[in-house]
């Protein structure tokens, strides 16, 4: 006789779980809405300053940053997800991440209104993301996180910032300014 079976945890039914599924996630409020990430993506929290916009890109990308002399892309969450651009305001700020594609990783800053705190939300609190109801792109959503009776929408970092995805859609703006410009 073997023990028990246990019941699957909301996670373990998406297909996501094992000991890399964090248990720790740095929220933030968008849009009047909650969101989390990972706190292992989280690599700074910032003040949103100074950007430097680029021309020709699309309005979720709100230019770039000067990072101890690296530059580093500014995505506006809000607009990423189809929304008005995000207002700066006093607490508006921007978090570091870093995201991996296939070969390598890169630092992108995404804009948020505010950062919240971090929470331990463990992986038997955690439910699929929904097949419809939400305003985002479910394949974005990690999970929807149960925290004091709410939902925390817990995002997938590397798909919401996929940065093959991000230079198909910045790809033909590029190529048609590039052939809007008159040979000399």
């Amino acid at each position: 006789m073997g023990l028990p079976a246990q019941p699957a945890t909301g996670l373990e039914l998406a297909g996501i779980s094992g000991p890399d599924s964090p248990s720790q996630y740095l929220t933030f409020s968008l849009a009047g809405e909650m969101f989390a990430v990972g706190i292992l993506n989280v690599k700074e929290i910032i003040e949103c300053g100074h950007l430097t916009a680029i021309p020709m890109m699309p309005t979720f990308i709100r230019g770039v940053i000067n990072l101890r002399g690296s530059v580093v892309p500014v995505i506006d969450l809000a607009a990423r997800f189809g929304a008005s651009k995000t207002e700066i305001l006093r607490r508006t700020c921007i978090i570091i991440v870093e995201v991996s594609d296939a070969e390598t990783r890169h630092d992108i800053g995404i804009m948020v209104d505010a950062v919240s705190e971090v929470l331990d939300i463990p992986p038997a609190e955690i439910e699929p993301p929904p097949a419809f109801g939400t305003n985002i792109r479910t394949d974005f959503i990690f999970g929807m996180g149960k925290v004091a009776g709410k939902f925390v929408i817990l995002l997938n970092i590397d798909k919401v910032l996929s940065v093959d995805e991000i230079a198909l859609l910045t790809g033909p703006l590029v190529g048609a300014a590039e052939t809007a410009l008159p040979e000399r």
